[in-house]
């Protein structure tokens, strides 16, 4: 069977993060398929800020902010439902939650937001609108400062805002992942943000699409080791294989038996 051309983008991703570049000639003999197609796929890639175009090919951009929030939401929109699938299973009735900022948390809020008697603390106006037509959703929303094109708050504000609760689960993104498991994000803020979601949180659980695995971003903090689950849509690039193997346990791959999260028992 054919590859879909979302897992030659993968692939392709992973050629150009593990050598930092890729010709066009070597991308159509390495995957067995015309020039004109490798270049539709990677114009694709590089559309969306994933990869550069150069002379011959394409590399790794050079990345100190993030893309605009309706690209990202558009962006791998349905590897990104499969894990906000994924992690619904993973939260029962009757829970608190602590959803942090972006697309992929947006995501999850929408897959929950039938869900009855939760309690919702989030920086995010966009999750908090996900719930905002349910009535059994209490929803607290942050103070600080407000990003009008993100939708949402971040700032000293929301970070001290994520101390004053105890939640059961703290949910959130990340806009990078290095190779040795640190987590990257492109302002402080958000990093500070993020890491008093997890630090306040009973289970803390990191959903990323595998994109941003070996993804450029300039701020680091935190790592997996913080993190009790990591939801995905696909293997991890083999860049990862490390992570992979050390972390078995606590990765969950969205559409495969273990996203159903037999383990819900044990949390």
């Amino acid at each position: 069977m054919a590859r879909s051309a979302t897992t030659r983008q993968v692939h392709i991703l992973e050629i150009v993060r593990e050598q930092g570049f890729a010709s066009i000639e070597q991308l159509a003999a390495r995957f067995e398929v015309t020039q004109q197609t490798i270049r539709r796929l990677v114009n694709a890639l590089c559309d969306q800020g994933l990869l550069r175009r150069v002379h011959g090919g394409v590399s790794l951009p050079v990345q100190n902010q993030n893309l605009a929030y309706s690209s990202r939401h558009r962006l791998n929109a349905e590897a990104k439902r499969r894990i906000a699938h994924a992690t619904a299973k993973l939260i029962p009735d009757g829970t608190s939650l602590m959803i942090g900022l972006g697309t992929t948390p947006e995501y999850v809020a929408q897959a929950l937001s039938r869900r009855r008697d939760l309690r919702v603390i989030t920086n995010s106006l966009n999750v908090a609108a996900a719930f905002s037509h349910n009535p059994d959703v209490e929803i607290t929303i942050a103070g600080g400062t407000l990003r009008p094109l993100d939708r949402d708050i971040i700032g000293e504000a929301a970070v001290h805002f994520f101390s004053g609760f105890r939640a059961d689960f703290g949910i959130f993104g990340v806009g990078g992942v290095d190779a040795d498991g640190s987590l990257l994000d492109f302002h402080v803020d958000e990093v500070k943000a993020r890491q008093s979601i997890a630090a306040n949180s009973r289970t803390s659980v990191l959903v990323a699409d595998i994109t941003k695995f070996g993804r450029n971003a300039t701020v680091r903090g935190g790592h997996l080791d913080e993190c009790h689950h990591l939801v995905i849509d696909d293997r991890l690039p083999a860049a990862f294989e490390l992570s992979a193997q050390r972390y078995s346990g606590q990765i969950h791959t969205a559409g495969d038996a273990r996203a159903d999260f037999e383990l819900l028992g044990e949390i």
